[in-house]
């Protein structure tokens, strides 16, 4: 396929192996994987984020407490119709529309459950940002480091390390975010034909949501304690998840 019909993925680079860390654009990886098309990637660094949505015409997806709009990756630009699509889930549903032959992610009759499932679940991972937000800033470019550091210190109201819970306050966010996963489990295991997906044995958005959050967890931590506990919670049950959609993980550059 020539590279002017080839779907540009925009990313957030970092100094961790393989490059790709971030929990949201993982899920357009994933949803392109998946669906097998033709794509590159191009590595954004936090402060150029909001320019390039600017000169794509990429909609912002979230409001400032300012009022004003805010941008975020992923976004894809698509040469075949000239769009550029943020949001992880607009973009998925965007793909179903326009690749109508490549696998579903939001197959018929599940879009108020899997939107109605994303609102019910992000408010269960509260428990990861202390971890997660720390280890990912000492690990981004220098490009990028200062914006996220401001940005996350601002909304939490504390230094980056002050984030980090010990003693029995790591205890207890740990349990915490065991039991925000078991919800998502909770859920899955109320099919009567089982299956480690949402609604089987074949994924859909979601699952490539909460994988998202697995992958991120696992490039922080594989060789440490929480990745060991995280993956063997619940019976082993989410790493048998990120197992099934390994061969989604492919990072095309």
């Amino acid at each position: 396929m020539s590279d002017a019909n080839v779907i540009t993925f925009y990313d957030i680079p970092s100094m961790m192996p393989g490059n790709a860390w971030s929990p949201n654009p993982w899920k357009t990886r994933f949803s392109l994987n998946y669906k097998g098309l033709a794509y590159k990637t191009e590595w954004v660094e936090y402060p150029d984020i909001e320019p390039l949505c600017k000169k794509l015409g990429a909609a912002p997806t979230e409001t400032k407490a300012t009022g004003e709009p805010h941008y975020t990756l992923p976004v894809i630009f698509d040469p075949r119709t000239k769009r550029a699509i943020s949001d992880s889930a607009v973009i998925a549903e965007y793909l179903d529309e326009q690749y109508p032959e490549t696998p579903k992610l939001f197959p018929e009759g599940t879009h108020a459950l899997q939107y109605a499932f994303m609102d019910a679940y992000e408010q269960t991972l509260d428990a990861l940002w202390a971890f997660a937000f720390p280890q990912t800033c000492a690990r981004l470019r220098p490009g990028s480091e200062p914006y996220f550091r401001r940005t996350r210190e601002k909304r939490f109201g504390m230094k980056m390390e002050a984030l980090v819970p010990t003693g029995a306050a790591r205890t207890e966010k740990l349990a915490q975010l065991e039991e925000g996963f078991g919800k998502y489990l909770g859920w899955i295991a109320r099919n009567p034909g089982g299956g480690v997906f949402m609604t089987g044995d074949t994924p859909v958005f979601v699952d490539f949501m909460v994988a998202g959050y697995l992958v991120w967890i696992k490039i922080l931590w594989e060789d440490e304690e929480i990745w060991g506990q995280v993956k063997q919670w619940h019976g082993g049950k989410l790493g048998k998840l990120l197992a099934a959609v390994e061969k989604y993980t492919t990072v095309v550059e």
